[in-house]
């Protein structure tokens, strides 16, 4: 089923249309990960009346663009083209989607070049500790596996359990939204409005510091750490409060973890904090890279800036600076056409009504510090750590951890 949405916006130069397929990697048979990036790859390598060459001359020559994207929750596909030639694209869409050729020579270079990405994958120690850390956090939930997949998997996966996993994406439900009336679309400022409270889903885990704690050896002068556990979905309301939380800690060169490990200390190569959008529980970690010489250092800080949040709630100070950051990344992410319809068919296919800036601003108005000491408390009393070192300072880490969580 295809819903289509309008985009009420000022009149550009530019045209897109977006559609967003409600499941993407979370719907991967046991077995088979990463199915669905193989299958969103051969969707738009052909369709009827154009082979692969075709549709991408056909495409170049009006300088328009075609993406496609694998999420946990959804594959978004999208095209984007002047004005005066959109008329002449937008149906690309419906023959992407409904009418694929899916040959099976282009299936075989595609799952070609899927192992050939998983393995280049592999010999970044940054994404080896971010697999780990998301596989001892999530266990066998469909969030602890890359929408990529993984090397095993996809060197199983044959041509018929493609063409089968695509009579399955028929029935999925598809949403599109464009900024062009030629869509055939409705406002949707004028949908009705929905609640977006949830209750938090139970977090059950064996929360035994050993299932709570990886570590791989990657025998050079650089240690990775990553701590953080899974929390709410956007339906929530306690998801503008984690975005207070993360502007906090990592919006700009106020943020308190760059003041902590750059400006006071000068030790870190990257830092940040990961917070995706989800349907279900998504995850919230902070990341840092350093020398082995800072590493043990490092941890010291981060378990002391992570108690602080635990124990300590923001000062007025912070959390208003925090929440004016919050709303300036809001309006930063609200200059791209592409962003505002890939956010707004997003959080549509979740069940949640776009708002107003105005509620929007409210919302984050009345969030206290004592709302932010209380989301901490609930959450990271007992964190997830990953690391990936030397393993003689990774098991100092280790016991470190054990001993203040």
């Amino acid at each position: 089923m295809l819903k289509r949405y309008f985009l009420n916006n000022k009149t550009r130069d530019f045209s897109t249309a977006s559609i967003w397929i409600k499941g993407g990697s979370d719907v991967d048979s046991v077995g088979k990960k990463g199915i669905n990036k193989i299958l969103s790859s051969l969707l738009t390598r052909g369709c009827e009346g154009f082979n692969n060459f075709t549709l991408s001359e056909y495409i170049e020559s009006y300088g328009a663009e075609l993406n496609k994207e694998v999420f946990e929750d959804g594959i978004s596909i999208s095209i984007k083209s002047l004005n005066e030639h959109f008329s002449k694209l937008y149906p690309l869409l419906d023959l992407i989607i409904n009418k694929p050729t899916l040959l099976e020579i282009e299936f075989q270079k595609v799952k070609k070049s899927s192992i050939n990405f998983l393995k280049k994958d592999k010999e970044n120690p940054f994404n080896i500790c971010f697999e780990n850390w998301r596989r001892i956090v999530y266990s066998n939930h469909p969030y602890a596996f890359n929408t990529n997949g993984n090397a095993k998997d996809v060197s199983k996966i044959t041509y018929e359990d493609v063409l089968l996993e695509f009579n399955n994406f028929k029935r999925r439900d598809k949403y599109l939204i464009s900024n062009n009336l030629e869509i055939n679309g409705i406002n949707i400022e004028k949908l009705e409005k929905k609640p977006l409270e949830e209750k938090s889903r139970t977090i059950n885990h064996d929360l035994s510091s050993n299932n709570r704690f990886d570590f791989n050896n990657n025998n050079s002068n650089q240690t990775i750490i990553m701590m953080g556990n899974q929390t709410c979905s956007r339906k929530s309301s306690e998801y503008l409060m984690f975005k207070v939380l993360e502007s906090y800690l990592s919006y700009g060169m106020s943020g308190a973890l760059f003041k902590l490990f750059r400006e006071n200390h000068g030790i870190t190569y990257d830092l940040g904090v990961y917070y995706p959008i989800r349907s279900g529980n998504a995850p919230f970690l902070i990341y840092l890279s350093v020398s082995n010489k800072k590493a043990l250092f490092a941890f010291e800080l981060l378990s002391t800036l992570w108690k602080n949040l635990l124990f300590n709630p923001l000062t007025d100070a912070e959390i208003f600076l925090a929440k004016e950051k919050l709303k300036g990344s809001f309006l930063l992410g609200s200059q791209s056409l592409d962003e505002i319809l890939q956010r707004k068919i997003q959080l549509i296919s979740y069940g949640i009504s776009p708002i107003s800036k105005l509620d929007l601003y409210s919302k984050i108005e009345g969030i206290s510090s004592l709302d932010i000491l209380k989301l901490t408390k609930k959450y990271f009393p007992k964190p997830f750590l990953s690391i990936s070192g030397n393993e003689k300072i990774c098991l100092k880490i280790s016991n470190m951890w054990k001993k203040n969580f």
